[in-house]
């Protein structure tokens, strides 16, 4: 047995609550999990987990033995990091998510940057809009907007921000008028865009004399996702209010049209959230300074001057 690998697996077993998830994350056959951790309470002598057809649970022994794992792994990796060998360079597998706009938009263009400075991270992407269960789901890393709410488990490390931008095609508001101020919001209708977290569309906040200013949209039309949110817009079906960098190409080519500029919306940051370990990994580290340095260098072209578009 090796006790080193044997200690991996029954850490990954414990944080993805399933043997099947644990073995899939670390790229082992599921005999080989359930073997490993047989082995190990064989070993130890003691029963480290109660399962059941639906749940897996540690026992007392298997709480203590857990928190000295993580412990003795996480040491481990400090000091290998910190040496200039292979044993401190980014390498493995990385999942990272984030949502389609921003992946599409941002991240994508500049992938080819990462796998050529780090040839040995196999990285997987996806997409969402929803709150993830990082170490359960077997997750390194979130790229997220808003202000993070205070965890127990979780960093979050800002790395940009971007502007609201309220804007219409050019069809839309010739039928309907362009809006002058807040007030006149109430005779249009915008497309909703529902909010995975409250499972409400969201509701349109501005800054007034020092004060927020909420603005409840009559919306015919809901959506729940953001490339679906900008198409609704091209296509003149209502006012949308999206992030500086969804719609910069289209406001740029005139296909759409910011309005209310003269109402301000506070930025909303840009933020990388990952679990909160004593020692960062490598490979989420140098996943987490590149991507904030693609951020902050595309972050300026999304402040745009409305009286410079056409």
């Amino acid at each position: 047995m090796d006790r080193l690998q044997s200690m991996q697996i029954f850490s990954r077993v414990v944080e993805m609550h399933s043997f099947s998830r644990a073995a899939e994350s670390l790229s082992l056959p599921p005999s080989r999990v359930t073997r490993a951790v047989k082995e190990l309470e064989a070993f130890l002598g003691v029963c480290l987990l109660r399962r059941t057809t639906r749940h897996i649970s540690l026992t007392p022994d298997g709480t203590l033995y857990y928190d000295h794992c993580r412990r003795l792994l996480a040491d481990i990796e400090a000091v290998e990091s910190g040496f200039p060998g292979s044993a401190g360079q980014p390498r493995g597998r990385l999942r990272v998510d984030m949502t389609l706009s921003l992946a599409r938009l941002v991240v994508l263009p500049s992938i080819k940057d990462f796998q050529a400075r780090f040839p040995d991270v196999e990285l997987t992407l996806t997409m969402a809009d929803r709150t993830v269960e990082l170490i359960q789901e077997g997750i390194d890393c979130v790229i997220r907007t808003g202000i993070p709410e205070d965890s127990p488990t979780l960093v979050a490390k800002r790395v940009g921000a971007f502007d609201w931008v309220t804007c219409a095609s050019p069809e839309y508001l010739a039928e309907h008028g362009t809006p002058q101020t807040l007030e006149d919001l109430a005779d249009h209708h915008a497309v909703g865009y529902l909010s995975s977290r409250t499972a409400r569309s969201l509701e349109w906040h501005y800054v007034v004399d020092g004060e927020d200013r909420c603005v409840r949209m009559r919306e015919r039309l809901i959506v729940n996702d953001t490339d679906a949110y900008v198409a609704c817009a091209l296509e003149g079906l209502g006012l949308i209010r999206a992030g500086s960098y969804m719609v910069r190409r289209h406001l740029l080519s005139g296909r759409l049209k910011p309005v209310l500029t003269d109402y301000c919306s506070p930025a909303v940051p840009l933020s990388v959230l990952y679990p909160k370990n004593r020692h960062l990994s490598p490979t989420v580290r140098a996943f987490v300074d590149w991507v904030g340095d693609v951020i902050r260098t595309a972050e300026p072209s999304w402040r745009l001057d409305a009286h410079a578009l056409p």
